[in-house]
């Protein structure tokens, strides 16, 4: 079914840190048209116009689909548990509560409550932490699959987690494989092999992830990365003669194009430089990097080295589901060290950067000519002050008070492959 809709349309489909203000695509008055999911056509109204069906028009900016990096569907009840900093938040409000999920009913009541909120925020596609349980995985790509959205997730290694919240380095292998061909591949879903972080899991279960991700070349490897600096120091005492942290994984075939690592807030210039060498993409997370007390992400350096980044909410350390919020945050955080994330680099990193990082950028992220029609309707009057502050103003200004000023609040529409999912109650008005 062929389906057009007219709206101010604004993308960023190339990181404007290397592509400049080329990367950015916008048209004042546009049009897009889907065809069974699927963008055949884009650009400016006046040129497209009675080429095809009368469109349905939306009223307010209309950005791709936002492209989460980095979250923990198990971790929603635990938002905003208070009091401590990563690893004895974990033991302490985390682990007990991912016990649960070895209760399938538990795991399925949670996914379609976490990608309900996500759809809520605009966020139409995900790389999601599970648990170690394999019914958590299946919970949430069911719940996926019904909602078309594309999820990226895996089963968690850790053998070395507490009693309740473990495996072995063999079971973890047999689940993950069974895993893997129950779910990779089908509708828009992906497979990601996923030890939980370095202190996790043994050595011989590190070495199951990389003959893991080794055998399968066509899923992902999702981990942590220097988060935070007590982290930083046990892994250092447990790896004695590693280089430094990014060195443990490297050691077991964990450092490849097809690896994400989440937060990388405190590395060496070694590991900036083998991060560039391999390939390898970084999911920055400044809601829960500031919530723990992790300290901020060094856009400088991951610059100077050219590094490939997304952004990631890391809920439940993160603190919003919305991406809109989460990109304001990442501006803080580059200005508390002295740099600046301007908007439109801000927006390509919670769409089309994202998307890199899950390979999937030849699919989402953009809404060019052949990707999937996912987007998101923005309302820059969602609030009075958004109102006051974007009444008149430029592109630019718009986008930035949204990052800053906004939340969920702002989004009036989420459509995934053409079709809406989620609509706000409040009517939408012109961006």
């Amino acid at each position: 079914m062929l389906k057009a809709y007219r709206a101010e349309l604004l993308s960023v489909a190339r990181d404007p840190r290397d592509a400049g203000p080329a990367a950015v695509r916008h048209e004042s008055d546009g049009l897009l048209v889907v065809e069974d999911g699927i963008v055949v056509a884009r650009g400016p109204y006046a040129e497209l116009a009675g080429k095809y069906p009368e469109p349905e028009v939306l009223p307010g900016l209309v950005v791709p689909g936002f492209v989460d990096a980095h979250v923990h569907y198990p971790q929603t009840d635990c938002i905003a548990s208070y009091g401590e900093q990563l690893l004895d938040w974990l033991d302490k409000h985390i682990f007990p509560a991912e016990k649960a999920f070895v209760d399938k009913a538990h795991a399925a009541a949670v996914a379609a409550f976490f990608l309900d909120e996500l759809l809520r925020s605009g966020t139409t596609s995900a790389l999601v932490y599970p648990t170690v349980h394999a019914q958590s995985v299946d919970a949430l790509f069911e719940a996926a699959l019904a909602r078309r959205m594309r999820v990226v997730s895996g089963k968690v290694l850790m053998d070395l987690g507490p009693e309740g919240l473990n495996d072995t380095p063999a079971t973890g292998r047999a689940e993950s494989e069974a895993l893997i061909r129950r779910w990779h591949g089908r509708g828009r879903l992906g497979y990601a092999v996923t030890p939980r972080f370095a202190l996790s899991c043994s050595d011989e279960q590190l070495a199951e992830a990389g003959a893991l991700l080794d055998e399968h070349p066509e899923v992902l490897m999702h981990t942590h990365l220097a988060e935070n600096v007590h982290e930083v120091a046990a892994v250092a005492a447990r790896f004695p003669d590693a280089a430094d942290y990014l060195d443990v994984y490297d050691r077991f075939g964990l450092v490849t194009q097809r690896s994400v690592f989440a937060h990388a807030i405190h590395l060496p210039e070694r590991s900036c430089a083998r991060l560039r060498e391999s390939g390898a993409g970084v999911a920055v997370c400044p809601s829960s990097n500031l919530f723990l007390g992790s300290g901020h992400f060094d856009f400088g350096q991951a610059d100077r080295h050219g590094l490939r980044l997304g952004l990631g909410t890391d809920v439940g350390a993160g603190t919003s589901f919305s991406m809109l919020r989460t990109a304001g945050l990442a501006y803080q955080a580059a200005l508390a060290r002295e740099d600046r994330l301007d908007p439109f680099r801000a927006l390509y990193l919670a769409t089309a950067g994202s998307a890199a990082l899950l390979h999937i950028e030849d699919r989402v992220g953009a809404l060019e000519v052949g990707q999937e029609a996912d987007f998101v309707v923005l309302d820059c009057a969602a609030t009075q002050l958004l109102a006051r502050r974007t009444g008149g103003a430029d592109l630019a200004t718009r986008l930035f008070a949204l990052q800053i000023l906004g939340d969920e609040r702002a989004i009036a529409a989420t459509y995934v492959m053409g079709e809406c999912a989620w609509k706000s109650p409040k009517p939408s008005t012109l961006c």
